[in-house]
């Protein structure tokens, strides 16, 4: 379980996350969203322990990421949005890394890189963006760790690879395990998702589960929209709208549509 409470941290005394209370629990694959400069990668550096801040606390099962022990960095796995990767082999540098890991499932790995098209005896060197963020992603699921934070992870990925994606990041969840996932490429990783959170500057706008916002909204489309609707966006076929779900059908959740009109209210 990841426990925050009170967290705030500014760079050069600009706030960027300001008193942030918030958990995340197990076996759910989180959304956490937000235009550019809102916290998100900055929140996935703290969980990491790559930055510190003197205000608020984050627990990760107990423990605090500050010192980065080698017990709590086994647990988890961070991809930044841009990896480079070093002058070696994928096949060398997952060997390095996966001593660290005890969980580390070989056999997987290599079957999600011959699922990715993706060579182990490549140089990272040598590879598009495409095909590194490829290679890391398939590390970062064979190494099983119980925490795995994804920044962008569908950035540079081509159409068959995005849906590759989404049947790894599903395959690999089980009850143990929590997964949280920043990205404005939201239709990417929509039918992913259990819980969302939307970030402002400084703020929290949204904090629910997926099953909770559908109770509480009904997302449609049609060219008749009712007068009592929430939020309205012009579509294809008529206009996307949220209203009230007051007759207790669930309708799949539009995130994008979402993310605009919690953005909406705060104007």
């Amino acid at each position: 379980m990841i426990e925050i409470k009170g967290l705030s941290f500014a760079y050069s005394g600009y706030k960027v996350l300001d008193n942030i209370t918030t958990s995340f629990g197990p076996g759910r694959i989180y959304g956490l969203l937000g235009a550019n400069g809102v916290g998100k990668s900055t929140m996935f550096k703290l969980l990491c322990g790559l930055l510190t801040t003197k205000q608020g606390t984050i627990e990760i099962d107990g423990s605090s990421p500050i010192g980065r022990k080698p017990g709590f960095l086994s647990k988890i796995f961070y991809v930044p949005e841009d990896f480079e990767g070093p002058d070696m082999s994928i096949g060398h540098y997952a060997s390095g890394v996966a001593q660290f890991y005890p969980n580390y499932d070989a056999e997987l790995f290599a079957r999600l890189l011959s699922e990715f098209e993706i060579d182990a005896e490549r140089k990272f060197t040598t590879l598009s963006l495409g095909q590194r963020k490829r290679a890391i992603l398939a590390l970062a699921l064979a190494l099983r760790t119980e925490y795995l934070f994804l920044d962008e992870p569908t950035n540079g990925l081509d159409i068959p690879s995005k849906a590759e994606f989404r049947k790894m990041v599903a395959a690999a969840m089980d009850e143990k395990r929590t997964i949280i996932i920043s990205t404005h490429q939201v239709r990417d990783v929509e039918n992913l998702l259990d819980h969302i959170m939307i970030l402002d500057k400084r703020a929290v706008l949204l904090d629910k589960s997926v099953s909770d916002i559908q109770s509480e909204y009904l997302f449609d489309i049609s060219a008749n929209v009712p007068e009592d609707a929430l939020y309205v966006e012009p579509g294809l076929g008529g206009c996307c709208f949220i209203s009230n779900n007051t007759s207790g059908e669930e309708s799949r959740v539009n995130i994008e549509l979402l993310f605009n009109y919690i953005n909406s209210k705060k104007k």
